[in-house]
């Protein structure tokens, strides 16, 4: 019996500390600027791509299956010398317990994105101060965005050492004034405003929310009898009630519904319900999520 304990609990660690690097695809899309030379951009996306994929962002070594599945894709819009333009899509996604299947964690398009590279430059972080060319800021950012998301979809609140990192990414970008997405006002959608939410107490109980839905809903969804796990998921997005006067203001909340929605529909229109109130998590939804009713939550049955 010991030993059956033994087992399940380093299996239980190992959940727990699962996924704490990276292995990373990088795109780098110049078709909107035109012109014939793109060994820029080649040069570009190689050197983000071992940029993310060797740098040891948490003092882990870990073996490729271990590491978070991403993807960081850049379109480039403008280009003046060596300052160019153009918006990043980032995207991570998470494995499920004893599936093939893997959960999206996060995938978001940052609009407001650009840089000073030169070809070939060595790209190197310093989490200290900013960077001064605004790169590896905004990729170092979003690095430490998707090990926060990671680790609290396994440990509760386990991706605050990760967010505190980000938070100070974001601080240093905020002390510039040469590029935007750094700012606190007038940039809604920014990468401030987005870590200043997840540290928030305000927004705690969605950061609770992942955790639960994750590792105690999703994690048992693929069990023979998926009630349980079901009810779990059901209950953790009902706690999300208490934002529905405040949950227009916040890029977090949004962001976390937007990346959801599909795999929240297709969890409760398989029918094996276990005899949930469908209606009150459709209401629920309509309500915090509006611009997905017509396509998802009104196609429920109960």
């Amino acid at each position: 019996m010991k030993k059956i304990l033994s087992i399940f609990l380093l299996l239980f660690l190992f959940n727990l500390n699962f996924s704490q690097e990276l292995l990373a695809t990088v795109q780098v899309n110049s078709q909107q600027i035109g012109g014939t030379n793109q060994s820029a951009y080649k040069a570009l996306e190689k050197s983000l791509r071992d940029f993310i994929n060797n740098t040891s962002w948490t003092g882990k070594k870990l073996q490729n299956f271990e590491k978070i599945k991403s993807n960081f894709a850049i379109v480039i819009t403008e280009r003046e010398g060596n300052r160019f333009r153009g918006n990043i899509v980032v995207q991570a996604v998470r494995p499920v317990f004893n599936t093939t299947y893997e959960s999206p964690l996060i995938n978001l398009q940052d609009t407001r994105f650009s840089f000073d590279y030169v070809e070939n430059e060595n790209l190197i972080f310093n989490e200290r101060q900013f960077s001064g060319k605004n790169l590896i800021d905004v990729i170092s950012f979003y690095i430490y965005i998707i090990l926060g998301y990671d680790a609290d979809s396994f440990q509760s609140m386990g991706g605050t050492q990760w967010f505190q990192k980000a938070q100070q990414i974001a601080q240093n970008g905020e002390s510039q004034n040469t590029y935007e997405g750094w700012k606190l006002i007038k940039e809604p959608r920014g990468r401030s405003v987005l870590i200043k939410e997840i540290m928030s107490p305000n927004w705690s109980q969605v950061r609770a929310t992942m955790y639960t839905y994750h590792r105690a809903g999703l994690d048992n969804l693929f069990n023979q009898d998926q009630a349980a796990a079901k009810k779990v998921i059901f209950d953790a997005l009902m706690q999300l009630k208490m934002y529905e006067n405040t949950f227009q203001q916040s890029y977090y909340f949004n962001l976390f519904l937007d990346n959801k929605s599909d795999e929240i529909f297709n969890i409760f229109n398989s029918g094996n319900n276990g005899g949930i109130a469908l209606a009150d998590l459709k209401n629920e939804m309509t309500i915090l999520a509006p611009k997905y009713t017509e396509e998802k939550w009104s196609k429920w049955k109960q």
